[in-house]
């Protein structure tokens, strides 16, 4: 019988049984598709040694007039500019602790590297961070460098909390370090990922009373940051919470230094009114004004909080919110849904996402300054960074399916929506973080699966292919920016206190380890499927361009099946077996010996320095009786 050519659909389908979807490719790992045929995903690598603490859950990229390359990221604790292959601390301060409070107020134990300090009223809570500068005499014979840095305390009472340094006191001292202490307190930590409970402990501490339990589940949200650039500047907020601003300057005054704190944006000269609490804060580029999603009303307490208002700031004025005839600052509110959820700006306009519905928030340019109109009712959005534009279309996750906005609003076919949306963690979509790589004209979605509480799993639209894939993955944030060469990605393990900032499409290795990867077909069958087929040779057709390795490899597998319900055969004795052959860059054909009604045909590969793309392999088969 002639050969049979193994072509298969781009794409991968789990909403079909192995067997109806026959022609195309049902599982994958790590795998995508370029012009139609599948190969392995580019690797990462570390961008820099140093890592960041905490869970990074947003990033934003922008170049200044000085031309810095700012990356920002935000994590649950802190946050920082990345620039150069260096973090820099700009997370905002709740005080700075100095003399004479903080006078000789190191104390030290002899063999211990727990070090205490006693600063009267301090303020902090176990878990914060603190930077100390200006301590002297190396007390009790600990560095004056080990203890000069940041540290996380623990608290020991309203008056004393400890550091951990490495270096073990020599001596047991009190009252030491000098006179010239300064110590910085940073705004406290969030939470890594949502925490449900009930009780004492679930909620800030007395925020029912002291000691005293909640009946109702308590729902502690992760920190998520938002970050946009005003010019030079980084405007930032803590989801429902507090809205921030960085200064780096302008070409006519003095740049900040890039480890200076970011301030309350209400403590900027000439601030009015600016709201205390915003689901988001971005920037409307085009025309200058500094939008608040979900926030304080104008006029209201400082504990009123409208979840559907929109306020922006008087146009290239941030600070003032004040709105009066003489500027255009201003206000409108959403009437469907019950919260904004997210915002994002587009080429034209801002979408707006409630729980139930889509606008389109547009400048008008009148003294009513936006406009709001209402692009789709009764639809869903999983997350608030769910969301990803690409080619001027915008694709997000809904609670149950995909969605396209293109200039009406649609849902997006799937062949992998059981696969998804029946093994998600509803209760951690905060986590789920979206992004484009333009470079593959994909969107990637990073969700945790039903058994995790961490994103662990990646799904991917292939908009030029028209094509669906998906794999495993730990990554807490994604950006792929123009502004630099590769995405990145931040990824930090679910038992780690660190993480890394990852350059994506580099290499071909899981940094420095091997990039495990998979992808096989449907079941096929030779005819209608009644008669055996002998499968006798394998010819393969597998590219290797841009591997490192000397001789890259893949692995080839013929899994047979007896019946489509049954599971594969690998019976030793016989030639219904699994059959695995490895393939070089000049195999010109394997002889193998596999027979079933059905067979699965598999690519896989695990060594360093492998890259590979597949073609159209053959088989040599034929007919061989019905039993």
């Amino acid at each position: 019988m002639a050969f049979l050519k193994l072509n298969f659909r781009p794409g991968v389908n789990r909403d079909q049984t192995s067997y109806s979807g026959e022609g195309g490719w049902y599982e994958c790992d790590k795998v995508r598709f370029f012009s139609g045929f599948p190969q392995k995903l580019g690797g990462w690598i570390k961008s820099t040694p140093e890592t960041f603490i905490g869970v990074c859950r947003q990033m934003w990229n922008w170049i200044t007039s000085f031309s810095d390359n700012f990356l920002a990221l935000g994590t649950d604790s802190h946050v920082y500019i990345e620039v150069g292959g260096q973090f820099y601390n700009i997370t905002p301060l709740r005080t700075t602790l100095t003399t004479p409070a903080t006078d000789n107020c190191v104390d030290t134990t002899s063999g211990s590297t727990t070090v205490n300090i006693n600063v009267t009223g301090h303020g902090c809570t176990t878990g914060d961070y603190v930077i100390i500068s200006g301590v002297t005499g190396n007390p009790g014979g600990v560095p004056n460098a080990e203890i000069n840095t940041e540290h996380e305390v623990t608290v020991v009472d309203v008056d004393n909390f400890t550091i951990t340094v490495t270096t073990a006191a020599t001596s047991t001292t009190s009252n030491g370090g000098g006179t010239a202490i300064t110590i910085k307190c940073q705004i406290s930590p969030g939470f890594a990922a949502t925490t449900f409970g009930y009780g004492w402990g679930t909620g800030g501490y007395g925020s029912t009373g002291w000691g005293l339990g909640s009946s109702t589940p308590v729902n502690l949200q992760q920190r998520d940051w938002w970050f946009d650039n005003f010019d030079n500047d980084l405007v930032m907020n803590i989801r429902n919470g507090a809205i921030y601003y960085w200064e780096r300057g302008s070409l006519t005054a003095p740049a900040t230094a890039l480890a200076t704190p970011a301030v309350l944006l209400s403590s900027l000269t000439g601030a009015n009114s600016v709201p205390n609490v915003a689901m988001q804060v971005l920037i409307s580029q085009n025309d200058k004004h500094l939008l608040a999603l979900g926030c304080q009303p104008y006029g209201g307490s400082s504990s009123d909080f409208d979840p559907l208002l929109i306020r922006w700031a008087s146009q290239d004025e941030p600070q003032v919110w004040n709105p009066i005839s003489t500027n255009s600052a201003g206000f409108i509110r959403v009437s469907r849904g019950s919260r904004i959820v997210r915002g994002l700006a587009t080429r034209q306009e801002i979408l707006v996402w409630t729980n139930s519905s889509l606008y389109s928030l547009q400048y008008t340019g009148t003294t009513d300054v936006f406009s709001l109109q209402e692009l789709a009712d009764n639809i869903s959005i999983i997350g608030p960074r769910a969301v990803a534009t690409a080619n001027n279309v915008t694709y997000w996750m809904g609670q149950d399916k995909f969605y396209v906005y293109n200039g009406q609003v649609q849902t997006l076919p799937t062949t992998l929506r059981q696969y998804v949306f029946e093994d998600i963690n509803y209760n951690q979509v905060d986590q789920i973080v979206a992004g484009t790589n333009e470079g593959f004209t994909e969107i990637w979605w990073f969700y945790p699966s039903a058994a995790s509480n961490w994103n662990d799993r990646y799904v991917i639209y292939n908009y030029l292919e028209n094509a669906w894939y998906y794999g495993s993955m730990v990554r807490t944030a994604w950006l792929d920016t123009a502004l630099r060469d590769k995405p990145a990605a931040a990824s930090t393990a679910q038992d780690s206190t660190t993480g890394y900032l990852y350059e994506h499409e580099s290499g071909v290795n899981d940094d420095t380890l091997p990039m495990e990867c998979f992808i096989q077909s449907a079941d096929f069958d030779l005819g209608d499927g009644e008669q055996f087929m002998l499968t006798r040779r394998l010819l393969p057709d597998v590219n290797f361009t841009n591997s490192t390795a000397d001789e890259p490899e893949v692995t080839m597998t013929m899994r047979p099946k007896r019946f489509s319900g049954t599971s594969y055969t690998n019976d030793a004795s016989d030639s219904q077996r699994v059959i695995e052959t490895s393939v070089g860059a000049y195999t010109g054909q394997v002889f193998i010996r596999s027979r079933g009604r059905q067979m699965a045909f598999k690519v896989s590969s695990d060594d360093l320095g492998v890259q590979w793309q597949l073609g159209s392999v053959r088989l040599d088969v034929r007919q061989d009786g019905k039993r």
